[in-house]
């Protein structure tokens, strides 16, 4: 059976990715989407971009670009000290990186200059880490780091009154460009949940694995999940971005 399975953000928690590869039965007929937000909150950022580069040759996978991922990338090339990242979750990173040679950091360098800063499937379906702004879509975004930084997508579909018809004009309209739009970026514990959550078309999948949740690998046509653990279970000696 081939499947799509989306998973949400990582953030440097590799054991959680070992799980959900083993509960989901994950195997190399699945193509793999991963929405970004691979380093920063547990310990094993370096190890993380490792393993993704390790399945890249033996799966088929789409590797999104994240707001992290992209301030790791802003660090390795130009050592800029940047508060932002470093207070969140950006200090262990830093730290384990600072124990690399930079002939091992160069092909983490390389896979980060490669993430895709969305994909759109045949079925009209997108992938993205955090969302867009311009009303006609993806292709015309003016600026492109709103793909992994904007939040404003996921906030119109909590404010989205249910009642609303898609025809109506009090219906966003960037929900109507794509069959579904999957996400990660902004944390569904942020509103007490800690599985992927689905409104209207939006489908979040980011489950706070940075936090106190579990990490999450959704298939994209039954719906079904599965989960690791909480971080902090697999952490125990951590606190994550907590």
């Amino acid at each position: 059976m081939n499947r799509t399975l989306v998973i949400g953000d990582i953030h440097g928690g590799l054991r959680a990715v070992k799980q959900i590869f083993e509960r989901a039965n994950v195997t190399k007929n699945d193509t793999l989407i991963f929405l970004g937000d691979y380093v920063d909150g547990w310990s094993e950022s370096p190890e993380i971009i490792d393993f993704l580069i390790q399945i890249k040759e033996t799966h088929n996978c789409i590797f999104l670009r994240g707001n992290h991922d992209d301030l790791l990338l802003s660090w390795l090339e130009h050592k800029k000290d940047n508060p932002q990242w470093f207070n969140h979750g950006g200090k262990i990173t830093m730290e384990k990186y600072s124990l690399l040679s930079n002939e091992d950091k160069k092909p983490h360098i390389d896979f980060l200059k490669l993430l895709e800063n969305y994909y759109l499937d045949e079925e009209n379906r997108l992938f993205i880490h955090a969302g867009f702004t311009n009303l006609n879509g993806v292709e015309y975004e003016y600026f492109p780091k709103m793909f992994y930084w904007e939040r404003t997508l996921w906030e119109n579909a909590l404010s989205l009154d249910p009642r609303i018809e898609k025809d109506s004009p009090y219906y966003p309209k960037r929900f109507n460009l794509y069959k579904e739009i999957f996400i990660g970026h902004t944390p569904v514990t942020r509103i007490g949940k800690t599985t992927p959550i689905n409104i209207a078309n939006i489908w979040n999948v980011d489950t706070g694995a940075a936090f106190k949740g579990p990490l999450t690998i959704l298939d994209i046509n039954t719906k079904e999940y599965w989960q690791s653990d909480p971080l902090p279970e697999l952490y125990p000696e951590e606190n994550g971005r907590n």
